[in-house]
């Protein structure tokens, strides 16, 4: 892929990354781009650089001999966010130049040195500090810290008002065709929306209330372009992605998708035989509804389902006098992701002793995870039409709940 000009003195590098585990644990099915970005003045920054997973520092080199920049004439490296798939090149580019200068935060100074054992040539900045490049380049710093990581930062160039926002506003998905918002189709922005609500979900809802005074932070800044370090850089329209942001952290804050999510799992299949009966309540609601079968979906789609739903309900059987496992385990996860205060229902079969009751209430009271729930309900064995009656009122009563919320 060949680097792509921004503006006057300002160059996208991008490199795909395929078939990995983002973090070491969450599917990108349309795996990522990571994106780095050359400021040019009278001197030279680089801000963000490339992961050190095998053969992309490569590619950041290559990249920068297209565009007839040596290596060895940049100045500066700026680190909005020390996360190794943007700063772990930071070896391979030492072994070229060694009196190059450093610009993050005073958190991220710590990581460097724990990381790269890198203590030299480091310009420790603050949200208003500033770096002129010459020729009338000049980089502003605006701390955000807690997206997703505690050291980060943004950086503004202030003659193009172009927001390097890193992690903020990204998404997952690689880039080949499409690199702007106004390069986007009909199609594309579709897959755009999974993408980022998914990157959204699986990396920055933990932290959506960081995310919160973040989009505040650049909102005010009025960028005229947002280049984030995954996914598309916003020139057209700046204000979607802004908006969107916003949206997904009224998801995890507020529980306000308004979709409804059915996880489930089965051992023998006397909970998927009402679990199937559901589905079709579910569908005649008229409601969004995903259904996900565990442990065969992963976390990270479990997580960008719920991420989007105001309802959930849970279905599993008991085993071992707890609940089957895969379920809780998810539960687990979404508690941990702090998607809190959504409605719910939930029900199961039992063979000789119930559980799960109980283990969901653990988990929810260990998160705080503060879920509205419609009395649940177990059932022995294989369920009969009066229990499917009982099962089939939660239902109803979890979708009217979902409906007035919206």
């Amino acid at each position: 892929m060949k680097p792509i000009k921004l503006s006057e003195g300002i160059y996208k590098l991008t490199a795909n990354v395929e078939g990995l585990l983002f973090e070491g644990m969450w599917d990108m099915p349309r795996d990522a781009a990571v994106n780095s970005y050359i400021v040019k003045g009278e001197k030279t920054a680089i801000i963000d650089g490339f992961c050190d997973w095998d053969g992309v520092p490569e590619k950041l080199f290559e990249l920068l001999d297209e565009l007839s920049i040596d290596p060895g004439t940049i100045d500066y490296l700026v680190i909005n966010h020390m996360e190794p798939d943007h700063s772990g090149w930071i070896r391979d580019f030492k072994k070229i130049r060694k009196d190059f200068e450093v610009v993050l935060t005073k958190k991220a100074a710590a990581m460097l040195e724990a990381y790269y054992g890198e203590t030299q040539g480091v310009r420790i900045v603050k949200t208003g500090d500033s770096l002129d490049l010459g020729g009338g380049r000049v980089l502003e710093f605006h701390e955000a810290p807690n997206v997703h990581w505690p050291e980060t930062m943004m950086t503004l160039e202030k003659d193009s008002m172009t927001l390097f926002s890193c992690d903020m506003f990204g998404a997952f998905g690689k880039l080949e065709r499409v690199h702007f918002d106004d390069e986007m189709t009909g199609e594309d922005r579709v897959i755009f929306e999974e993408e980022g609500l998914r990157y959204f979900a699986n990396v920055m809802a933990t932290f959506a209330s960081q995310v919160k005074k973040a989009i505040d932070v650049a909102e005010n800044l009025n960028p005229a372009v947002i280049a984030p370090g995954h996914g598309l850089v916003w020139r057209s329209d700046p204000g979607e992605i802004i908006a969107t942001y916003k949206r997904y952290v009224d998801y995890a804050l507020n529980a306000s998708g308004g979709e409804i999510t059915l996880l489930w799992g089965s051992m023998y299949g006397r909970t998927e035989e009402m679990v199937r009966r559901v589905e079709a309540l579910l569908d005649a609601s008229g409601m969004v509804c995903h259904s996900l079968q565990l442990p065969q979906t992963t976390f990270g789609e479990v997580l960008t389902r719920v991420l989007a739903s105001s309802g959930v309900i849970v279905a599993a059987p008991t085993y071992e006098y707890q609940m089957f496992p895969p379920v809780a385990m998810a539960l687990e996860e979404i508690g941990r992701k702090k998607l809190c205060g959504r409605k719910a229902f939930s029900f199961g079969s039992y063979g000789w002793a119930t559980g799960t009751e109980r283990e969901l209430e653990e988990i929810m009271t260990r998160y705080r995870m503060k879920w509205d729930f419609v009395p649940g309900y177990v059932f022995n064995g294989r369920a009969s039409e009066e229990d499917f009656t009982t099962i089939e009122a939660g239902v109803k009563a979890l979708v009217e709940k979902v409906r007035q919320e919206g």
